[in-house]
Parts: C-alpha cells; sequence; structure tokens
C-alpha cells in the first residue's frame, strides 16, 4: 500500500459538508484505506494500491464533486515527495510565525506556464519566492505578514499559476506529513 496526502482546493471549515468526517467518508466510499484529515482545510490523508497519482486525482475529485458538491481541485503527493521536501529543508534558518508566513503552493502540474514568475512590484516587499521544488512541484515563499494590509498573495497566485493550485504553510505541511 502506498500512503498520499490529498490535498484539496476550496474546502471551508465553516461549511458542513466540507467537514472532515464528510470528508473521509468520500475517501472511505472510494475504497481508499486508513483515511484520516489533518486540520480542517483540506488535507486528507489515505492509503491505496493504485500508483498513478493522476488517475487518483481525478477518481477523488469526481468522488468530491459527486458526494459533496465539491468542485475545487484535488492534488496528490506521495509519502516520499513531502518526506524529501521537508528533508530538503527550504526554509532553514527562517521560522514560521504570525509576521513571517512559510507558504507551499503545490502545482498540479510541472509544465506551468507561471513558472518562473517573480511577485509584482505592489507584492514585492511582502513576497520572496525561494524558489520551486522540481520533485514535488512546489513553489517556496516567505510572506511578510506583519504589516496591516499585506495584498493578497493568493489572488496573485490564482492570476499567475491558475486554479491548478493549492496553498499549505510549511507548519501544515509538516503535520501533514506527521500523520502520513
Amino acid at each position: 500500500m502506498n500512503r498520499y496526502a490529498a490535498l484539496l482546493r476550496g474546502i471551508t471549515p465553516s461549511n458542513p459538508a466540507m467537514r472532515g468526517e464528510k470528508l473521509r467518508g468520500v475517501f472511505s466510499g472510494l475504497g481508499f484505506e486508513s483515511v484520516g484529515s489533518v486540520l480542517g482545510s483540506g488535507n486528507i490523508v489515505f492509503s491505496s494500491a493504485e500508483s498513478d497519482c493522476a488517475a487518483l486525482e481525478s477518481q477523488i475529485q469526481q468522488g468530491l464533486s459527486t458526494e459533496l458538491g465539491i468542485g475545487g481541485g484535488t492534488l496528490i503527493r506521495t509519502r516520499g515527495e513531502l518526506q524529501a521536501l521537508i528533508e530538503s529543508d527550504p526554509f532553514s534558518g527562517l521560522t514560521h510565525s504570525r509576521e513571517t508566513y512559510l507558504m507551499v503552493t503545490f502545482l498540479k502540474d510541472a509544465d506551468n506556464p507561471g513558472l518562473g514568475a517573480e511577485p509584482p512590484p505592489h507584492l514585492a516587499d511582502q513576497v520572496k519566492i525561494l524558489g520551486y521544488d522540481e520533485q514535488v512541484r512546489a513553489i517556496l515563499a516567505v510572506m511578510d505578514n506583519s504589516t496591516p494590509g499585506t495584498p493578497n498573495h493568493m489572488v496573485w497566485l490564482d492570476k499567475t499559476f491558475g486554479k491548478q493550485v493549492t496553498t499549505r504553510t510549511w507548519a501544515t505541511v509538516h503535520k501533514i506529513f506527521a500523520k502520513l
């Protein structure tokens, strides 16, 4: 059995249809084993004999749409991919805090046309792109969240990379990996 993390886009914990129990139920109903949720923001860990991540993404997204009406996006990462990312320590010497967010934006595809883009001038002082992890298909960034009115980094990500991305804090990535 392979261990996976499903990173779901557009999950809001305030919507009862999207809460952990119902999300886990969809995954269990699809035949996955050892299903668990991490936090309330669309992170599901599970086991499957399937090794084709694209097939898993499609199967899960169809199940979420059919069962719960969730049309967001599903990105899958293997335990090995997340372990390699964590071991690479891309945020070495930095600490995630209320003022400084360490952000990991996962891309569905490695050939995303936005790759290499830098934040526009109005974001440049608040968001620093540290790099791109090819193996995990993730953009690594630090966001200065210390000043009121910090520009919306997420809007820029959607405009630049499209809707086939989802972002997690570095602390959340660690929690997901620990649950795997």
